[in-house]
């Protein structure tokens, strides 16, 4: 058995960490301070973190609550999300709002009204219809601009559209947002199917016209490089981090928590690499029940049986919480950066004589202020892609891979 079920009086509580620590030892509760735990463990190792984030954190505003500032503190290596939310991401700067044009609206009951008023509702947010085809304006105008004529991946087409979302935000005075901040900081953004959301939507309609003789379009996602891509990070970060070790966390399922766990069998299973295992934290907030049987609601011991996560991992470092993640994670990432915020204070206040005995009775500290800097992976892709692609072509790997070819095929089709 483990330790007593003990706690704190609530009155005694000094931090959020404490809150998570001494409050919260059972149930529901409990789900939290584990979750906690893990990501403070590999947070103070420095393992490159990725984030897996579904649902609408962009039109509810979540993502300048909680998910920036993670951004920003220099943990994420890199991020998957959904073409809606890097969509949904420039309403806020289209033009100068006296106030957000994203408002709370009734959840149930008032569809009716809504609908004849040209509101459109997500969840229990709301906007104007008008804001989407503004958006669409935007986007199809920066599609047709020259640096966009070309074939690209999906996480450059990103990075660019939130240099000129950044654009927009300073024009109108508007705080920064997610994929201006990922542009920023040189995060890169994947998202598994683009063609699920109007920003690649709007490219359709330029290639249809292109396709009709009105106009030339040469834009093109290059798919296969965006997830050779994602594998690139991915053996970077087993082969040549500082920990030789990578770190998840999943906020709802569908398609961008797959796409985040998918690395690891390409690399292992479809390259027939070496040496290549799955994350070795592994944490997941995810609504579906696992009776459901999708990939949204399967927990790490299963994502195991397909090697995605490592055995040492399911043994120590993961977990799954069965909840919404907006109700839990503006608290996580409280305690997690009211943390960073206590070493920094302590650290920077000491003398420079003091500095090295701090870190070594704290050697969480390097991974908490993330002194080396973020790890600024799209700056430095191609690089690694070329990594990848060196270990890819060897002759022994590339024999390997010709036998994979042989499958013994029917002569004929019936149809």
């Amino acid at each position: 058995m483990g330790p007593p079920v003990d706690v704190w009086p609530v009155t005694e509580v000094k931090t959020p960490e404490d809150l998570l620590l001494r409050c919260m030892p059972a149930f529901g509760a409990a789900y939290i301070r584990r979750i906690f735990r893990i990501l403070d463990l590999a947070i103070g190792k420095r393992v490159p973190l990725v984030v897996s984030v579904a649902g609408p954190v962009t039109v509810s505003n979540q993502h300048r609550a909680w998910l920036i500032p993670l951004i920003e503190a220099g943990w994420i290596a890199y991020l998957t999300t959904t073409d809606a939310a890097c969509y949904h991401d420039g309403h806020d700067s289209l033009e100068k709002f006296e106030k957000r044009p994203i408002r709370e609206v009734a959840i149930e009951g008032r569809d009716l009204e809504y609908g004849e008023a040209s509101v459109i509702r997500v969840t229990d947010t709301g906007f104007d219809e008008e804001i989407l085809f503004k958006q669409d304006r935007f986007v199809t105008s920066v599609l047709r601009l020259p640096e966009f004529q070309r074939k690209m991946t999906g996480t450059e087409f990103r990075h660019r559209l939130g240099c000129y979302y950044a654009a927009q935000e300073e024009r109108y005075g508007v705080q920064p947002g997610l994929l201006s901040t990922c542009a920023r900081l040189d995060v890169p953004i994947f998202v598994g199917a683009p063609g699920d959301g109007s920003a690649y939507l709007n490219h359709v309609k330029l290639w249809a016209l292109a396709q009709a003789g009105v106009i030339k379009h040469e834009f093109e996602l290059d798919v296969a490089a965006e997830v050779f891509e994602s594998c690139a990070y991915h053996y970077w970060g087993l082969k040549h981090s500082h920990v030789r070790q990578l770190a998840i966390l999943i906020l709802g399922g569908g398609v961008p928590k797959n796409f985040s766990l998918q690395p690891e069998p390409t690399l292992s299973q479809i390259f027939l690499l070496d040496g290549i295992r799955g994350y070795d934290f592994d944490v997941q907030i995810v609504g579906a029940p696992v009776t459901d049987g999708s990939l949204t609601s399967c927990k790490p011991a299963e994502a195991h049986t397909w090697g995605k996560v490592s055995r040492e991992a399911l043994m120590h470092t993961t977990e799954s919480f069965q909840t919404d993640y907006s109700t839990v994670m503006p608290l996580i990432a409280w305690a997690l950066l009211d943390k960073r915020q206590r070493l920094e204070d302590t650290f920077y206040s000491l003398p420079l004589s003091e500095r090295d005995g701090f870190i070594k009775h704290h050697p969480e500290v390097i991974g908490y202020l993330a002194m080396e800097g973020p790890f600024r992976l799209f700056r430095h892709r191609k690089k690694l892609m070329a990594n990848l692609m060196a270990a890819i072509k060897k002759p022994k790997q590339v024999a390997r891979l010709k036998k994979t070819w042989g499958f013994p095929l029917p002569t004929s089709t019936p149809i």
